[in-house]
């Protein structure tokens, strides 16, 4: 019986070559798009399940009252650790203080490399659940040792052993290699990491932590966890919730800090906070990927049911026979499932092919490192279950639809599809190009919602900026470089800063000023820059004068900016005194406000002020516009050699670090037009092959229209009428949709565009002319068609 069912089914794919060539196209590509999705959903939600304990993992992190706002931030107090440990340490398995992820200088035999890694109690490794290659998981008991990654000890060693090597590091501490450890995914938090030092040799470097007179009032540290086996994550972030409070004197308790703990198994996915509270993050695209994949295979089964309903009348005889002679409605149903269960393995063949080609360029645009699991047994088996639920979806309306024939009307000649046939057919046009013009307006919004910050105005020119290191060398004879540089023509001008221009590495509290209310705690970002920082970066001041040389009190002077002289309330600010931790500075200008953070929310209240050489860590300049980037680039690396030989020039322009904000945006705008695109193509092979049908079961009456003198261009409108008014009644049903789910989407940026009515009509235009393309090659194939051939039966 199997064997009959597959014969019939071969033969009857056979038989309409480019209907089944259409069918099992569309279905293939829909299922490669769905894969495609899965997999990159399976990724995001495997994200740090490399690490053993990624469930008890956590980040320690603050919230506070800042600015009259809830603020949540990751930066800790060296202090945090010791002091969870001692009030809390049965808890907790690890409680590690850590620096932040930084570049450092590796050298060895006279080779420098530049390596990304961070400084962390010795409990790192084990706590991250390190594959260590060579050496222990306790390798960074010794303050001077470090452990590398296997494919940076491969950069450095060659095949040479690494263990017990002496490296040089930071250009002042010589280090020994203790371990080796298997590279992370691309998939874990701290994948970027190519070396690890012991936390206590960052203390070595950083003597000023021990010597300061409030530990508890800067925050410049991480702090992570692993609670243990036997605790409750919930309830442990409940318990320290005031272990700050014990600690910080008076001035700090105003801030109202409090301390909880953010689990590993939420850094990725849920890592945005507002006003203090999680208001989820990348799950949001998760879900949103995740529909488009249903939708888009939505699409293919669609598809597979318009054309094989369509062909109903052709397959009706066949029906009405098998029943005449005794086939039940479940044999014949069973018929039509052996067909669609052919179409899908076809496609799910090709679909196959088709990731394995596509894959390499969707990690690509999305960033990933995503590879077929070919040797793994539940990959197979999701395929299957894959496979079966498709060809169930595909299959299901058609089976039990044609299944239903009266066979007496059927064999009098006397049957008709009717209004059961074609109304569900519409039906399904419609929810095909309601799903397609939702993506279009989808991919339009991203896009204007991106190019809408990305024209935001910054505040300053940043072409022609280039970022690099501060070196104490440097630092040391800066004026002279400085001179050196503008004499050689090579650049305009030269500065140096706390915080680069895209970054915020520097806020302080401890500011009053005249009208200020006594309870309002503040905190803002407090740049310190040299002297020639705004003709450097050509910042706009819109009152007031720039810092200058010429003036011995700059040294106490604050410039601001347009938000934080809207914040201060202060009438006519320049002149005004703003103390900071009791030592009045001098407001000399007020600045339009420059964007160093999100370019999608409120740029924050901002002071710059002189700093000394020893606080500042950027050094910026502005090439000379009138020479050649690359010489320009050249001279500068030429006249740092003489302070610096043994560091690489690593530089950065501005430009790049700037766009380098939009990257998640883009990344989800980029895979959202392609959906879009490969939604529309199976829409329109969907509709083609609609046409296609509709074109040839209405060849005679076609024919006669042509003998009673209907033009190219009626019978043209005649076929095409019916296809342009579904698409029309999909970008009516899509509009309010999109629209509330974008709205909601929108809202998580303070700095966003109004959804303009315009996106709408330019969606369905565009609907609309794919849709016209599309048919009109049926129809005016069968408008040019000779009447004669079709009437000569008649």
């Amino acid at each position: 019986m199997f064997k009959n069912y597959f014969k019939t089914a071969w033969r009857n794919l056979l038989k309409t070559k480019g209907y089944s060539a259409i069918n099992i196209g569309g279905l293939a590509v829909g299922m490669a798009v769905a894969m495609l999705i899965g997999l990159w959903v399976y990724d995001e939600l495997s994200f740090n399940k490399y690490h053993q304990h990624y469930d008890r993992i956590a980040q320690v992190m603050q919230r506070a009252s800042f600015n009259g706002k809830l603020v949540t931030q990751t930066a800790n107090p060296a202090l945090m650790g010791p002091a969870i440990k001692e009030g809390y340490g049965s808890d907790f398995k690890h409680v590690l203080q850590a620096s932040w992820v930084g570049g450092h200088l590796v050298t060895y035999n006279n080779k420098p490399f530049n390596k990304t890694g961070l400084y962390i109690e010795p409990g790192g490794p084990d706590m991250l659940s390190l594959q260590m290659i060579k050496g222990t998981k306790d390798a960074l008991n010794d303050p001077y040792s470090i452990i590398l990654s296997a494919s940076t000890a491969k950069a450095i060693f060659g095949n040479t052993d690494p263990m017990g090597k002496v490296l040089k590091f930071d250009r002042n501490y010589s280090v020994k290699v203790t371990g080796v450890y298997e590279d992370l995914p691309n998939n874990a938090s701290f994948n970027e990491l190519k070396i690890m030092m012991p936390w206590q040799l960052w203390l070595t470097q950083n003597p000023w932590v021990k010597q300061m007179d409030d530990p508890w009032g800067s925050n410049f540290s991480q702090t992570f966890v692993q609670i243990a086996d036997n605790a409750d994550m919930q309830k442990v972030s409940a318990k320290i919730k005031n272990v700050k409070l014990k600690y910080v004197n008076e001035g700090e308790k105003r801030y109202n800090w409090e301390v909880f703990l953010h689990p590993m198994s939420k850094w990725h996915l849920y890592n945005d906070f507002k006003n203090g509270v999680n208001i989820g993050g990348n799950i949001k695209y998760v879900w949103l990927f995740g529909i488009i994949g249903i939708f888009v295979l939505l699409l293919a089964c669609i598809n597979f049911m318009n054309l094989s309903t369509a062909r109903s009348e052709k397959r009706a005889k066949e029906v009405g026979i098998r029943k005449a002679i005794g086939s039940m409605r479940w044999q014949i149903t069973k018929q039509f499932f052996m067909e669609s269960y052919i179409v899908v393995m076809a496609a799910f063949i090709l679909s196959i092919v088709l990731l394995a080609v596509l894959l390499p360029l969707f990690n690509n645009v999305a960033g990933k490192q995503i590879v077929i699991p070919w040797s793994n047994s539940g990959f197979w088996l999701l395929n299957l279950a894959f496979i079966f639920i498709t060809g169930l979806l595909a299959g299901s309306y058609p089976a039990l639809y044609l299944s239903s024939f009266n066979p007496l009307k059927v064999l009098k000649g006397t049957f008709k599809a009717g209004k059961g046939a074609v109304v569900p057919r519409r039906v399904l046009v419609v929810l095909q190009f309601t799903v397609s013009v939702m993506l279009i307006i989808g991919t339009i919004i991203v896009y204007q919602q991106i190019q809408y910050a990305k024209n935001r105005p910054i505040g300053y020119s940043k072409n022609g900026l280039i970022n690099f290191g501060f070196e104490s060398e440097v630092k040391q004879h800066f004026e002279t470089i400085r001179n050196e540089l503008k004499n050689a023509g090579a650049i305009e001008e030269m500065t140096a800063s706390n915080s680069p221009l895209t970054g915020v590495w520097n806020t302080n509290g401890g500011f009053d000023w005249e009208g200020k209310d006594p309870a309002l705690a503040v905190d803002f970002p407090n740049n310190g820059v040299t002297y020639d920082f705004g003709k450097t970066i050509h910042w706009d001041i819109k009152e007031g004068r720039d810092f200058s040389r010429d003036y011995a009190t700059d040294s106490a002077a604050f410039i601001i900016n347009e938000s934080a002289a809207k914040f201060l309330g202060l009438k006519d600010p320049v002149g005004k005194i703003l103390k900071w931790d009791n030592k009045p500075f001098t407001i000399i200008a007020i600045i339009k406000d420059i964007m160093q953070e999100s370019p999608f929310y409120p740029v924050r209240p901002t002071l710059y002020h002189i700093d000394k050489y020893d606080n500042l860590f950027n050094t910026i300049v502005r090439l000379n516009p009138n020479k050649d980037i690359s010489s320009s680039v050249r001279i500068i690396e030429q006249e740092l050699k003489k302070y610096t030989p043994d560091v690489p020039f690593d530089y950065q322009f501005v430009d790049e670090s700037f766009g380098d904000k939009f990257k998640t945006e883009q990344r989800i705008g980029k895979l959202a037009s392609y959906f879009s695109i490969l939604a529309i193509f199976i829409s329109c092979l969907g509709l083609f092959g609609m046409a296609s049908f509709v074109a040839e079961q209405r060849t005679k009456e076609i024919g006669i229209r042509k003998v009673l003198g209907a033009s190219v261009p009626n019978l043209w409108r005649l076929l095409s009428t019916e296809f342009v008014a579904l698409v029309l009644l999909s970008c009516v049903i899509a509009a309010p949709i999109a629209y509330f789910y974008l709205k909601g989407w929108l809202i998580n940026y303070d700095y966003r565009i109004a959804i303009s009515w315009n996106v709408f009509l330019f969606a369905s235009i565009i609907a609309l002319f794919i849709t016209l393309i599309t048919v009109s090659y049926q129809a005016i194939k069968a408008a040019l068609a000779n009447p004669v051939k079709s009437l000569r039966t008649e």
